[in-house]
């Protein structure tokens, strides 16, 4: 256990911390740049049995999509989702078990996406600037309980 006078320098030390000078990000006049937002998915390779939604796309047109996926002959679907959404993958997951009686499990799996923000400039008098940030980002596995297969009846 510390000593008492090991806490109090603890204490002093973590103020000393928390009060340091920090580096301050320069604001930006978003009249004077262009915004290029790079894919966050560029590590992730495209497979057949991926989909990415987003807040854009058709909710009915995604379902219909992982049906096909799923009715095709493909045993699993991974359905990712960043940021605002999340929410939208994990609905379009839960309509795919409701739609199968409970027959489809789900595995998700949440991650923190490093998004990359380009700004260029409008005019000649300007620095190309690039922000690193993160977002959050879930992966949801949807996979059949049992096969197609097991299902037909055999003489």
């Amino acid at each position: 256990m510390a000593d008492v006078h090991e806490c109090s320098i603890l204490k002093d030390s973590f103020s000393e911390e928390r009060n340091a000078p920090r580096v301050k990000r320069r604001n930006l006049l978003f009249s004077d740049y262009t915004i290029r937002k790079r894919q966050p998915f560029g590590i992730v390779k495209r497979r057949d049995k991926d989909i990415f939604v987003t807040n854009k796309t058709n909710f009915k047109a995604q379902v219909k999509k992982c049906e096909k996926l799923l009715n095709n002959g493909n045993s699993e679907v991974i359905i990712h989702g960043l940021g605002a959404a999340i929410h939208r993958a994990c609905s379009l997951a839960l309509q795919l078990k409701e739609i199968h009686y409970g027959g489809i499990e789900l595995d998700i799996k949440t991650s923190t996406a490093s998004i990359i923000d380009d700004f260029e400039p409008l005019d000649d008098n300007a620095d190309y600037e690039t922000i690193n940030r993160n977002n959050s980002a879930v992966h949801i596995r949807v996979f059949r309980k049992f096969s197609i297969g097991s299902l037909k009846y055999q003489e």
